[in-house]
Formats: C-alpha cells, structure tokens, sequence
C-alpha cells in the first residue's frame, strides 16, 4: 500500500533531504543577497555625505572641514587615498590634505606630489596648468597606482583638485564615484566661497565700524549747536549723502578773548558782541577722503582767523597752506568765508569759488547774491582773491548753501537747480520769521521734489542768517 502510494505521488511533491538547497530558492537568495549589499552600501554613502554636509553646516574654520575633505572622497568612491590641493593665486598650488591608511603610500604619494608643484610654481601659470599637473602625477606614480580627479570650482574658477588613488588592478572608475567625488568637490567648493564671503563680511564689518567712527568724528567737529551773536538768529544743518561728508561749515569768533570776557560777564544764552566768521565749503568728492580733507580745512583756517586779516587775505594765506596736500590728493575744496560785525551789521566775505550765499532784502522783497572772484582753494598756489561787503538790515536773510542742493535730481532724472532754490527760499522768507523754520522749509521743499524713497547723491548743508527786526 506505501509503495504504491509513492509511485502515485508526483514528483514536485517529493521532499528534499535535509541540508540540500533548493535549486529553485539560489537565485532568488543571491538576488537578496545583492540588494541588501546594495542597500548597505546606499547608507554608506548617504552617512557619509550626510556628515559632510553637517560639518559644511558647523565649522567655522575652513581648515577643519578640508580635514574631512579626503577621508570622505576617499571612503564614498572606495579609494585606498584621496589628496586635495588648493590654489589661492596663480603659481601658488599647495598640497593641503592628504589620507591614506597605507602610509608607505601615503609617503610615496606626498614625495611625487610635492616634488611636481614646486616645479609647476615655478612655471608660468597658464589654462592647461591643472591638466599638466594630472598627466605628471600619473607619469610620476606609474601603472602600479590609478589616479583620478575632479577639480574644485568657485565662481567658475578652478581654485584646486581632489585626487582618488587605488592600487587594486580590478578598481574600476564607474560613473557612480565620478559623481560621488564631483558631489564631494561642490561640497568643498561650497566651504571655500563660504569662508571667503565670511571674511569678507567681517571685513566690510570692520570698515562699517570705521566708518561710524570717523562719522562720529565728523560730527563732533561740525558745530553742534548755533552761536548766539548779537542781532542775527542762525539755524544750520548738514545732511550727508554717505556717513562721512565733505561738505563743512563752522561758526568762528574772530576774537577768542574777548569772546572769554564776553561769556564771563554775560550768563545763559545772552549773545556776544564779538564778529562771528559764518563759514561754508565742499570739497570735490566724498567719503572718508572727502570728510579728512574737510577735516583739515578746519583746522586750518580757524588758526587763520586768528591773525585778523580781512576775508581775501584769509582765503589766499589758506590756499597758500592747503595747496600741496590738496595737489597730492587731486582735489579742490570751494570756500565762501564771511565775518559778521554785530556793531555795524556789516558782513564782509570772500568767496573760492563756491556757490554764492543768496541775500533776502526785506525792504525791496528782492534777493541778490553774495559773491566775489576768487579760484578753487588748491587750484594755483598764486591765486588772488576779492573782499566784498554788505550792509545788513532788519529782517534780511541770507541763505549759505551747497550745490548738493541745486544738484538734487528727482526720479525723471530732472534737477532741482538754483532757478527753484531762489523760489522756495523766496517764499520761506515771506512765510516765516524764523530761520528755523525757513530751513525745514527748504528741507522739506527738497524732499518733495526728489521724491520718497529716493535718496541724494551728494551732501546737502544749509545755514540760514536772519537779522532780527527789533533788538
């Protein structure tokens, strides 16, 4: 009966001996086998990029993250050795890494290395330099060592190469590690931009800083308040286009003596009877030359004024001064010197070229300007210069200005022009009897016509001289 039931039974259903395997089951068990390995070897990679990425992300110090640089092209192409050379300029090629667990290799590799960039440095730096670089290592090496490479690009600019070593006869250069080391280089290239935007930032910070600094200077050397002299009201304000101007203007005692036994007998804000120099300027340019140049007009002509000569002899014995260190520096500085009298109420001035103050009669509703011939202060060492006077009356105004002012360009590309200063200076001084006023006038006029979110170009001052009506 059993062996009639074993003959019947098909063959499909008989049970293999134990410990035999299936021939059905091998392939499908290798096939696993393959995809697990492939798995494996997938994480492998991906942790391996992945900490490159965290350490992109985490150093600060460049050099820490070309550390890892070789031992990652290294382990994601399965390479015995990686080697990462940098270039900072032409003919300035260094090996910066270089990893490999076999260190009599490592050591034979390092020779050949830097033996073939000390004669490449001395070379002329040329476009196939990189490639020359590669063929000599190769020749150096021989057959026994593969060589690979991938260069690292900045900005499109070849800024150095990481090398692959194998000296397996059966490593194969797939397509898959040419891409996993190229992912290694832009990772690399990446860290370098990163550092050098980092120093440049920290760079831009610092003259951020000087820049506050000198900016600060400036301002405490501009004058921070308006004297109060006897029979006139001032109000004054510089706006400057970038943080260090080259625009100036200065109040000035022409008598520091009598201005200290002024302030001695008189108490609070009683005003001195001592003349007053009412200075404005611009010097040709701006920034931080243009605020030390103007730095140095001040100095220089408040000692000046101390010797008492008239106006044009005050702007001649400075240009006479100034004339060398403005030469060097290839600029001009425009002048309109002025000294009020507070017992006559004359004003004498003296004029280098900058724009003439604007005069406000109230008498005649008229306006005249102020002005005499004379050359930009560091134009001729031997150039002459004119006084003038004025008599000043109740209720006159006059307007000291920079051509920042009529310079001033609207979104249409239009200028703001002298034509339109007179207008709104003219209506200020019928609208207000303030000098303040009369500026915030003006201030708001230029707003207006340049339009918001605009901002000017060039430095903008104002001072604003009104007699007062009654005494």
């Amino acid at each position: 009966m059993t062996a009639v039931s074993m003959k019947q039974q098909p063959p499909s259903k008989m049970r293999r001996p134990i410990g035999e395997p299936s021939t059905e089951s091998t392939p499908v068990f290798a096939l696993k086998e393959l995809v697990a390995s492939l798995y494996r070897e997938q994480n492998k990679i991906q942790n391996l990029l992945s900490s490159l990425g965290f350490a992109l992300r985490s150093f600060n110090n460049l050099n820490q993250f070309l550390e890892l640089t070789p031992l990652m092209a290294a382990r994601v192409t399965d390479a015995d050795g990686s080697a990462l050379m940098l270039s900072k300029r032409p003919n300035d090629i260094s090996l910066e890494q270089l990893h490999c667990q076999d260190h009599q290799m490592a050591q034979e590799i390092r020779g050949v290395i830097n033996s073939i960039i000390d004669q490449t440095n001395n070379q002329q730096a040329t476009p196939e330099l990189s490639l020359c670089l590669d063929e000599k290592i190769r020749q150096a090496l021989g057959k026994r060592i593969r060589l690979y490479s991938t260069p690292i690009l900045v900005k499109n600019i070849e800024r150095g190469r990481i090398y692959v070593f194998s000296s397996d006869p059966e490593y194969v250069w797939t397509q898959t590690r040419r891409k996993l080391l190229q992912l290694v280089a832009d990772q690399t290239s990446v860290a370098i931009a990163n550092n050098e935007l980092t120093v440049e930032l920290r760079s831009k910070e610092r003259q951020d800083r000087e820049l506050e600094i000198a900016s600060e200077i400036q301002l405490r050397l501009l004058p921070r308040q308006c004297p109060v002299i006897e029979g006139i009201e001032l109000a004054a304000r510089c706006q400057t286009a970038n943080r260090v101007g080259g625009d100036y203007y200065d109040f000035i005692p022409t008598n520091y003596d009598q201005l200290r036994q002024d302030q001695e007998i008189k108490r609070g804000d009683q005003a001195t009877s001592v003349p007053w120099s009412i200075v404005i300027g611009d010097v040709m340019g701006k920034g931080v030359p243009a605020g030390l140049i103007m730095t140095m007009t001040r100095g220089m002509l408040r000692a000046e004024v101390l010797n008492r000569h008239s106006p044009a002899r005050i702007l001649q014995h400075l240009n006479r001064v100034m004339y060398a260190d403005l030469d060097n520096s290839h600029r001009f500085v425009t002048l309109f010197y002025s000294e009020y009298d507070p017992q006559t109420k004359i004003l004498s001035y003296s004029n280098a070229a900058h724009n003439p103050p604007l005069l406000w009669q109230t008498a005649s509703q008229t306006i005249e300007k102020l002005d005499t011939d004379g050359m930009l202060i560091g134009l001729d060492p031997n150039s002459q210069y004119e006084d003038g006077q004025t008599q000043l009356a109740p209720g006159d105004t006059i307007l000291y200005y920079t051509d920042g002012f009529t310079d001033a360009v609207n979104q249409k590309g239009q200028r703001f022009d002298e034509e339109n200063l007179i207008k709104v200076f003219e209506e200020g001084c019928q609208r207000y009897d303030s000098p303040q006023d009369i500026l915030d006038y003006l201030f708001k006029q230029i707003k207006a016509f340049i339009g918001s979110g605009h901002n000017n170009s060039d430095d903008m001052t104002l001072i604003v001289v009104r007699v007062k009506s009654t005494q």
